[in-house]
């Protein structure tokens, strides 16, 4: 808190009615406090919608005669969510898939997909077509013959509202241009940084190494039309998206990046600020009652 540990460590031993044996406890204690205090955040933010895009056109049938399919559909592509975060099938004429984030782990890309194929029906009723997009993973659906878009086709974007400030834009294009040379090594799933400016790119699981860098390009192509010098932006297409966000001497600065859309985005940064502010004063009152019970007990000895 302010005092390097070594610094800590040395004031511990020049004191006789402090223990050294504190010390251990302290950090344990701080290092469970804040993973406590964290986790809700950070996977909480997982399952935040994004953007969703239903068809104007409908199903054929009514009530049980359209939900069966989609029903199908979602069995069958929730029993691939335990063992893969890309998988597509095609069940009585419904073509359908699921992509996770690449750094999520199995049991939370299945709990992603779970949530997200639900509201295919909630969000958008009986659509011939829907796509659900949540911060760690997507799901969509689209019936036999229905028109198909370009791959390139950008879907949704957000754009945070501050600015990044002087050389902000030479810092994001510098990371931009990091994404498209990861993903043309041939990883669809590719996340960099570059002075502070943090940028995530990832393609449709069955992408060439060589239509996913056409993808990313057109992406931050569009992300620097779109957004200009905002200090985040994600831009979505049918078959990628790129999100980047600048955090300025290491604190968050700007919205969008990252959240579900361009002011669920900054929420959900100044949550996390808040829960990272919050955790430290907790932890500071608890080394502080740490401490004043170990010159208690130190007295009482004496």
């Amino acid at each position: 808190m302010g005092i390097s540990r070594a610094q800590h460590h040395h004031h511990l031993l020049s004191s006789p009615q402090i223990s050294t044996n504190v010390l251990p406890s302290l950090t344990i204690t701080l290092k469970l406090l804040l993973l406590f205090l964290l986790l809700p955040a950070v996977a909480g933010d997982l399952y935040a919608l994004v953007y969703k895009g239903c068809a104007n056109q409908t199903l054929s049938g009514s009530g049980a005669a359209y939900m069966q399919p989609l029903s199908s559909l979602a069995s069958a592509l929730t029993a691939q969510t335990a063992s893969a975060k890309f998988y597509k099938t095609t069940i009585q004429s419904l073509f359908g898939l699921f992509q996770c984030r690449g750094d999520l782990s199995s049991s939370d890309c299945s709990t992603c997909v779970g949530r997200a194929l639900p509201m295919w029906t909630s969000l958008c009723g009986p659509a011939a077509a829907a796509r659900v997009q949540l911060n760690g993973c997507y799901a969509l659906y689209q019936a036999s013959g229905f028109p198909q878009v370009s791959g390139t086709r950008m879907l949704y974007k957000a754009c945070g509202s501050g600015g990044g400030g002087g050389g902000f834009e030479v810092k994001r294009d510098t990371a931009l241009a990091q994404l498209q040379s990861g993903v043309a090594s041939g990883q669809g799933f590719y996340v960099t940084s570059y002075a502070s400016v943090y940028a995530m790119a990832q393609c449709e699981g069955d992408l060439s190494a060589g239509d996913c860098s056409e993808c990313v390009a057109q992406a931050v192509q569009k992300s620097e039309v779109e957004c200009g010098g905002a200090s985040s932006g994600q831009v979505y297409l049918d078959k990628c998206y790129i999100s980047y966000s600048y955090y300025a001497s290491g604190v968050l600065h700007g919205g969008g990046g990252g959240g579900g859309g361009g002011s669920g985005g900054g929420q959900t940064e100044k949550t996390v600020a808040i829960v990272v502010g919050g955790a430290a004063g907790v932890a500071f009152l608890v080394i502080c009652l740490l401490f004043a019970r170990s010159v208690m007990r130190k007295r009482d000895d004496y």
